[in-house]
């Protein structure tokens, strides 16, 4: 039942966000955000890489995960929400995660294989003006650029960055 009305929450949540959508030159762009499920440990150290490369670039970099159960929160590294902050009415009761929903981003990644409905619901939300994911049919009005991936996590965050990089 809450997944049902996470999923009525959401569409209501795309119709009503009327956030500037705009792609900065990767250049100028100041915050990123990257947002991601919890699967294993080597895709924790992609997405730290990840995350380094473009601290690197000068980018202030926020990232929020999504921790399903029975999965290892490795290093406690990053901010994360779980099933748990879901209310009965399908809303996500976390403040972290709030906070980063409401965060006007210059880019926001959203890093996983597979969509997860309560990631999608902040996406929905998103003040970022340019969502990056990968490419899947079914969720292309969550995202600005999307990214067409048949290859690793880790490939899918090289191609990100490198797509990006290349926005004038």
């Amino acid at each position: 039942m809450k997944l049902t009305f996470l999923k009525w929450r959401t569409q209501s949540a795309l119709r009503r966000n009327k956030s500037l959508r705009t792609s900065t030159p990767y250049k100028k762009a100041n915050t990123v955000g990257v947002i991601f499920s919890v699967e294993d440990r080597q895709k924790h150290d992609d997405i730290k890489e990840f995350v380094k490369k473009l601290e690197q670039d000068g980018k202030q970099v926020q990232v929020l995960e999504f921790l399903p159960k029975m999965k290892e929160n490795y290093e406690f590294l990053f901010d994360f929400f779980t099933i748990k902050d879901l209310n009965f009415w399908g809303k996500i009761d976390n403040a972290k995660a709030a906070h980063f929903s409401q965060t006007a981003f210059d880019y926001l990644f959203y890093v996983d294989s597979e969509h997860n409905p309560l990631v999608l619901h902040l996406l929905a939300q998103s003040k970022a003006h340019c969502r990056v994911g990968k490419h899947m049919t079914e969720v292309e009005p969550f995202f600005e650029f999307m990214i067409e991936n048949k290859g690793t996590l880790r490939g899918l965050m090289d191609n990100m960055y490198s797509y990006t990089k290349q926005l004038r």
